[in-house]
């Protein structure tokens, strides 16, 4: 996996680091949902795209993303941007990414994210997400988490077809929807095909583009690799 980066890497054309622009949400009124780790001024951005219903997307929270956090996020290397990619194939993705979006316009996305990725199994298995996402923050919090997610009653975003709107379905009732929608846009204008998928800046400049599983002591060594140019 290593050299696959490495090599793409060295044959990446440079780019600067782009967004798509926000959507208005069209009811409640709610803060932008905040989903990163870090601070921009890190030498290093990782734009990661993932489905909280994807078993690889797990691993690779509990297996690298966590260490990654912890190590080199904390220590002002690297800030992470995240960005939802929930695909038709899961049912319950869409939604999870309701109550992610939800949980970052109050502070908690991270406790969200975790909580989502460590009780996969079970609110996969009947869609029963909001016992997880309580136990994951404060009360106040989780009420203010709530009261955004009771006009979430149309099917939620997902991946589809780039010529599809994201809304189509979903309508325009769910205020986290249109934040959800604008990551899918941009993950179609990326390329995105799978999940998780990373895209990997260094001051600003893309470096690499992958997908699927990687460990924290490889993608560490390619971060390092980075660190030292």
């Amino acid at each position: 996996m290593l050299a696959l980066i490495a090599v793409s890497a060295l044959t990446a054309t440079p780019q600067t680091t782009h967004h798509v622009a926000h959507r208005s949400p069209a009811t409640t009124s709610i803060s932008a949902p905040v989903k990163v780790y870090g601070t921009k001024g890190a030498p290093i951005t990782i734009e990661l795209f993932t489905d909280y219903e994807c078993p690889i997307c797990r691993s690779f929270y509990e297996q690298t993303l966590r260490s990654l956090i912890n190590e080199y996020v904390s220590a002002g290397k690297v800030y992470i941007i995240h960005h939802d990619f929930p695909l038709a194939m899961h049912p319950y993705s869409g939604q999870a990414a309701r109550w992610a979006n939800a949980a970052a316009t109050v502070g908690e996305f991270g406790s969200a994210e975790g909580a989502l990725y460590d009780n996969q199994d079970a609110w996969a298995a009947n869609g029963n997400i909001a016992p997880f996402i309580a136990q994951a923050m404060p009360r106040s919090d989780f009420e203010k988490v709530e009261a955004i997610m009771k006009d979430c009653t149309t099917p939620a975003p997902q991946v589809t077809q780039a010529d599809v709107d994201p809304l189509a379905k979903s309508g325009h009732s769910c205020p986290v929807d249109p934040y959800i929608a604008q990551d899918i846009e941009l993950g179609y204008k990326d390329g995105v095909d799978a999940t998780p998928t990373y895209i990997i800046y260094h001051n600003g400049q893309k470096i690499t583009q992958g997908s699927s599983f990687v460990s924290w002591p490889i993608l560490r060594q390619f971060l390092d690799s980075i660190l030292q140019q």
